[in-house]
Parts: structure tokens; C-alpha cells; sequence
């Protein structure tokens, strides 16, 4: 039986990931501070609280256990912070990976992969991005992917270390199943904000701007449910055991939705009026962030299984109405 260390396994997205890798039979052993994620969301996995900045803590767990492959999700991810705090981002999630890339190195593990990010392409030069697109961030969150991509393929031509970069597009939804789901403190993301009004009516929706060149005036994202980002990494992980080199791919449904869209099927699934307030555009958002999927498709043979707004807003709300922690 396999055995893979998930970082990072306590959050939202790897969460997912530990479940889906314990229903397909793999030992998992999850590493995580804890400072975002939950400790009941790793289910049956092991869990080793540490943070990957400490070269002490991690030299110990890969002292103690074999791993066959690390997935690698720990990273600060609000873009707002990352601007606002840079050097944090810096420290969190370039000099932490690369301690635990050389941690990888000594242990002589040779499968990586990597959560990265659409925000590495910057504001978009076409409507539907795909890997050849530039990569010109506009934050300190996206210019740290784009860092640990560049690692990752320095770290393959000088050590042979086999990996892949997925690059996510708006991560959504919930595990069907009902028992993990989304929470960060703070929410910045747009569907649990939206479901969370539509809960208490604590959070007042806010749309900024409905006068770019959209369908209906606000910015079009395209949203990937949490399970088919899970299986993706599955995916990536197989692709790793006959593809040398360090590789990359985006992750999208390839459909975009306007916010007023999203709101809309908010309003269908969960039944409440949902009012919301216009306000002027954010500097730097794009209208349009759309991923084109067609190479994860080609070479990792993925395909999105839940790319339907409605599937995606309501496995989130059946979550939201039943929350686990």
C-alpha cells in the first residue's frame, strides 16, 4: 500500500484530497499547522502537527515514515494580505517549500505535487487562458506560485525530481457526502459569502462593478468544484510514474459565470431573495478569467465531473445548512 504525505491536508482543498486518496485505499499521513485548517477535517488520516518552515519537524516525520509521494497544498492564499504583508507570503510559501522540497531530496522521494494558481497569469491577454499563456502576476500570492513553479522545474534538471504544477481557477463546492466543506476566517470568496447571507444575513453581497464588457456588466470566473480539483491531483500523481520533468496544468470547468450569474443560482437553490449592492470596480480585477482545461484533459486524462453551477452552489449549501465544524 502506498503511502502519501498530504501538507497542508487540514484545509479545504486538501481535505478533499485526503478523503478521496483513503476511499482509493492509499495510507495518508497529513502535516499541518493548523492555523487554517481543522484537525476533524483529515477524517481517518494521521495527523503530524508541524509547520514546513521547520526543517527539524519535517526531517523527523520522514525519518519515521516512507513516503511514496508528497502533495503539496500548504500556502497563505488571500491576495489582499499577500499585499499588504508580503514578506509573509514570501516566508509561508516560497522559503517553506523550498524547505520541504529539500527535506524531499534527502529522503529521495521523487513524485511532487504542487497546488498553484491561476494568479500567475496576471491580468489575461485573451478570454480563454491556457498554458502558453504569459505569466505576469499582479500580487505577491500569484508571484510565489510562480516562484515554486520555477523550483520545481530547477529541482528537476538539477535532482530529477518529477512533479506537477496545478494551476486552479476558482475553486468551489463540497464534498457530496456532506461531511467537509469550506471555511476560512476571513471568507473571501464569493459562494460561501453568498450562501452565508443566505444563512443569517450577516454578510451583505457585494458586487463590484456591472460595466465591464460581460454578459450582464459584473466579472466572469470560472468555478471548479473541490472534488474534480481532488481527483485532478490523483490524476497528476499517477502521470508522475511514467513522466519525468516538472509539469504543468491548469484546472477549470472552461464555463465562465458573471456574479450576478452566480447569485442568481444562489437564489434558485437556496430559495432567499439574496439583495445585493452594486459598488465601483476593484483595481485589478479582469473581466473575464476562463481556463482552458483541454491539456489536463489530453495528458492526464481528467475530466470535470461537477462543472455544473447548480451541482456546484448546492453541494456547497447542503454543507453551509449542516456544517461539520
Amino acid at each position: 500500500m502506498s503511502r502519501i504525505l498530504v501538507c497542508g491536508g487540514a484545509g479545504y482543498i486538501g481535505s478533499h484530497m485526503v478523503q478521496l486518496l483513503l476511499k482509493r485505499g492509499f495510507e495518508v499521513t497529513v502535516f499541518d499547522n493548523l492555523s487554517t485548517g481543522h484537525r476533524v477535517a483529515v477524517g481517518e488520516a494521521e495527523l503530524v502537527t508541524g509547520d514546513i518552515r521547520d526543517r527539524s519537524a519535517l526531517a523527523s516525520l520522514f525519518a519515521t515514515r516512507p513516503f511514496d509521494a508528497v502533495m503539496h497544498f500548504c500556502a497563505s492564499s488571500i491576495v489582499a494580505d499577500s499585499v499588504k504583508d508580503p514578506y509573509v507570503y514570501y516566508d509561508n510559501n516560497v522559503v517553506g517549500t523550498l524547505s520541504l522540497l529539500d527535506v524531499v531530496r534527502q529522503a529521495d522521494i521523487g513524485r511532487f505535487v504542487f497546488s498553484s494558481s491561476a494568479a500567475v497569469y496576471g491580468m489575461p491577454e485573451r478570454e480563454l487562458i491556457d498554458e502558453d499563456h504569459p505569466t505576469r502576476p499582479i500580487n505577491p500570492y500569484g508571484a510565489t506560485k510562480l516562484m515554486v513553479e520555477r523550483i520545481l522545474k530547477d529541482a528537476a534538471d538539477a535532482y530529477g525530481l518529477r512533479s506537477v504544477a496545478l494551476r486552479y481557477f476558482n475553486a468551489a463546492g463540497a464534498d457530496p457526502g456532506g461531511a467537509l466543506g469550506e471555511v476560512h476566517r476571513p471568507e473571501t470568496h464569493l459562494i460561501p459569502n453568498i450562501l452565508r447571507s443566505a444563512l443569517d444575513g450577516s454578510a451583505e453581497l457585494q458586487v463590484f462593478g456591472t460595466d465591464y464588457d460581460t454578459v450582464d456588466g459584473s466579472c466572469v470566473r470560472d468555478y471548479i468544484h473541490v472534488c474534480d480539483l481532488a481527483l485532478a491531483h490523483l490524476k497528476a500523481m499517477e502521470y508522475l510514474d511514467s513522466h519525468a520533468g516538472a509539469h504543468r496544468f491548469n484546472l477549470g470547468s472552461g464555463n465562465g459565470y458573471s456574479v450576478l450569474q452566480v447569485i442568481e443560482a444562489a437564489r434558485q437553490v437556496t430559495g432567499c431573495p439574496l439583495p445585493a449592492r452594486v459598488l465601483p470596480r476593484r483595481p485589478g480585477d479582469p473581466p473575464v478569467l476562463v481556463a482552458s482545461s483541454q491539456r489536463a484533459q489530453a495528458e492526464l486524462g481528467w475530466q470535470p465531473r461537477h462543472s455544473d453551477l447548480d451541482e456546484i452552489i448546492g453541494s456547497a449549501w447542503r454543507w453551509h445548512c449542516r456544517p461539520r465544524f
